[in-house]
């Protein structure tokens, strides 16, 4: 954001240049990390949902890495009445560490494993926006793009015994850091506990891979308050001032789907979110308490690993 939320309670602090719009002002290279971002929210969906792998006790290879294209459509914020749609270079990369684990499955960091229970680092974010090109923040500062991580206790409630069907319990905290490239913000924290199904072969479509997940959304004051305050400065008459504190933050349904093919991948999502009762609804930034979201992704694998290890998770 050009002029940002600091942490501490100074309110919004308006940076030089804000009448420059966002993307004029970006440099090459955080222009590309801005685009980033949004390829990114794929894999963090993806990852969200926990689109199954197969699981199986088979031999793959260490990494694989292709390239291709994605689109993703979505509101420019939970609650918002206006989308942005990018059609963008879609990296596809698959890493199976012992620690670093990047599949079809989940993005993140084991850092315990057992036959029942298992705690990751979980990731997620948002892309900026252009306060300039959003009717219900015309004349606020921008919405910086963020970053969310934090540790994620996963347990395994429910598995059959070919390992088709897999039902966890996620319980993910994750600190939000707000950033336009030339710094970082502490925005505050999410809790995102949830359900999680991953479908191998659903309805005999045998090859492809299903995730399903729901679950209520908690975050703190100072999250709200970085996406649906309307600090008194920028208040008008259609527009007044507004502070929310923390709480309930609405519910996510989320299912994704993907499959491997010998030289080329596909995978997607869709999302609904609904804001019925959170804690920032009466915000005048919220116009839209039910929405949908959703991507696609096709990738043509151009190399992989000779070094072969075990898939079972």
């Amino acid at each position: 954001m050009i002029g940002h939320l600091r942490a501490g309670g100074r309110g919004w602090q308006p940076a030089a240049g804000t009448a420059a719009p966002l993307r004029d002002r970006l440099t090459g290279a955080a222009r590309t990390a801005v685009s980033l971002t949004a390829v990114a929210l794929l894999h963090l969906v993806l990852a969200v949902a926990g689109v199954a792998t197969g699981a199986r006790a088979e031999q793959a290879p260490l990494w694989e890495a292709g390239v291709g294209v994605t689109v993703l459509g979505f509101p420019d914020y939970r609650g918002s009445n206006e989308r942005q749609t990018w059609v963008l270079p879609y990296p596809h990369i698959i890493y199976r560490g012992e620690f670093l684990q990047a599949d079809e499955r989940r993005k993140r960091g084991l850092l315990f494993k057992s036959d029942r229970l298992e705690l990751d680092l979980s990731v997620n974010g948002s892309v900026p926006v252009d306060s300039s090109k959003n009717e219900a923040r015309q004349g606020m500062p921008d919405l910086d793009a963020t970053l969310e991580i934090g540790p994620a206790l996963n347990f395994l409630m429910m598995e059959t015994g070919n390992r088709k069907v897999r039902l966890e319990l996620r319980l993910p905290v994750r600190a939000v850091l707000a950033s336009d490239f030339s710094y970082v913000t502490d925005t505050g924290w999410v809790f995102q506990p949830n359900l999680n199904a991953d479908i191998r072969d659903p309805l005999g479509y045998a090859g492809w891979n299903l995730g399903l997940l729901a679950g209520p959304v908690f975050s703190d004051g100072r999250y709200n308050r970085y996406f649906y305050a309307v600090e008194p400065a920028f208040a008008t008459a259609t527009r007044p001032a507004y502070s929310p504190g923390g709480g309930y933050g609405g519910s996510q349904f989320i299912a994704a789907f993907s499959k491997r093919y010998r030289e080329f991948w596909v995978g997607g999502f869709v999302k609904w979110d609904t804001l019925n009762d959170a804690a920032f609804v009466d915000s005048p930034l919220v116009k839209d308490r039910q929405q949908f979201s959703a991507g696609f992704a096709v990738a043509w694998i151009l190399g992989q690993s000779k070094t072969m290890v075990d898939t079972t998770q």
